[in-house]
Formats: C-alpha cells, structure tokens, sequence
C-alpha cells in the first residue's frame, strides 16, 4: 500500500456550521450522519474527512481535538506493522488499534517531532 493521506478532521466549535462553511467556499459535498453525529466532507479530487468538535477527546481522553490542529488519517493495511514501524523509527503510540463499528479501525501516534497522526484500516468488503 502506498500509504496515502485517507481523511482529514478539522476541529470546529459548531461542526455543522464548519461543514455548511466548506460547502458554501469550496463546493464540497457535505453531510451529517445522524447514527454519529458526525459531520463529514468530500472534496473533489481529495481525501474526504470530518468535523470534530473542539475540546472532544478521541477514546479514553488520549487525544483533544483543538483548533488549529487538525488531524491526518494514512491508510494502511496494518495498523498493527505500522505502528511497530513509527515505534521503532521513534515515534510514540498514542492510541492503539482501536475499532470504528462497521467502518474500520483507527490508531493515533506522534512523530519524533510531537504530531499526532492517525492511521486508518478499513473493514474488508464482501
């Protein structure tokens, strides 16, 4: 896998008036799935993403979401061999492999530099 950006979440104090912002400057597809609460983009020829609001923390608080810090998911086939790799090339596991219901899996580290970044694994499809 070549390891490509995936999705992109940008803190917001209102999350669907970030997405209503988005939509009306750049054009891109917004909506808000209703079973997350989650408002999620989609920009032409680009990754899509999601608002996530401000001062919200990933799970067990590992991660704050702020502004002016926007979060990068990379796809991977193997979260797991990816964060062996960030660990052995001195990055930090911040949150491990972690299960999105019906979606995928997610885990977040930092560079030896202190960004958090993300990975992501979708399910395998039938």
């Amino acid at each position: 896998m070549a390891h490509p950006f995936v999705h992109i979440e940008i803190p917001a104090e209102d999350t669907r008036a970030a997405g209503k912002f988005y939509a009306d400057v750049f054009g891109w597809e917004v909506q808000t799935d209703p079973n997350f609460d989650y408002t999620m983009f989609q920009a032409e020829g680009g990754p899509g993403g999601g608002f996530v609001g401000v001062h919200q923390s990933t799970d067990g608080g590992m991660v704050q979401y702020k502004v002016d810090s926007p979060l990068l998911y990379i796809g991977t086939d193997d979260i797991e061999a990816s964060l062996a790799q960030v660990e052995a090339h001195g990055g930090k596991t911040v949150l491990p492999k972690t299960e999105i219901p019906g979606i995928g899996w997610f885990a977040i580290f930092t560079d030896p530099s202190g960004n958090h970044m993300a990975l992501f694994t979708n399910l395998p499809r039938a």
